[in-house]
């Protein structure tokens, strides 16, 4: 795949996290009762970048948990005959306000399943999206209510999110 554009550079991603992580702060009139929760793989080192932050600005360590989708894919009866049960850390969510953390929204799949997770480990307060990308494209009502940047793309394309935690380096790109 050729590299079409590049989105964000490590700076951009920097002013970005800065930015989602002042309008939670914002939206929820502080950070009391918040869990950030990261979507594995890229969405909780995400997740863990945005609560560091916003430990900087507010004096306060929001939480950080992570969730794996796998057992609640809608695809998974087309993968496995039998899923495999992983060990699944349940986190404390009752009557709190949980933040979804993930790299790229696209057909709102990935977020469906986060939110069937969580629900099934209590009854938080409510469940707020927070998205570095949204490229389009979704299948299902699903909205983020923290963006970092939209990106209208084709179906044909893909976008790259590498994090250096995982990558090395701190980029956005499209490929087509």
């Amino acid at each position: 795949m050729n590299i079409k554009a590049v989105v964000l550079d490590d700076k951009g991603i920097k002013r970005t996290l800065t930015r989602i992580s002042h309008e939670i702060i914002e939206k929820n009139k502080g950070v009391e009762d918040i869990i950030l929760v990261g979507i594995k793989r890229r969405g909780y080192p995400i997740a863990q970048r945005i609560s560091k932050i916003i430990e900087q600005i507010e004096g306060i360590k929001v939480p950080v948990e992570s969730v794996d989708i796998t057992l609640y894919r809608d695809d998974l009866t087309d993968l496995y005959d039998q899923p495999k049960i992983k060990d699944i850390d349940l986190i404390d969510v009752e009557g709190k306000k949980v933040i979804l953390v993930d790299d790229v929204i696209y057909t709102g799949r990935t977020v469906r399943a986060a939110i069937d997770a969580v629900i099934h480990a209590g009854r938080p307060k409510v469940i707020q999206l927070a998205v570095l990308i949204d490229r389009g494209h979704r299948e299902l009502p699903i909205r983020s209510d923290y963006v970092g940047k939209n990106i209208p793309t084709s179906r044909d394309e893909v976008v790259s999110v590498e994090i250096s935690e995982m990558d090395g380096v701190d980029i956005v790109k499209i490929k087509e």
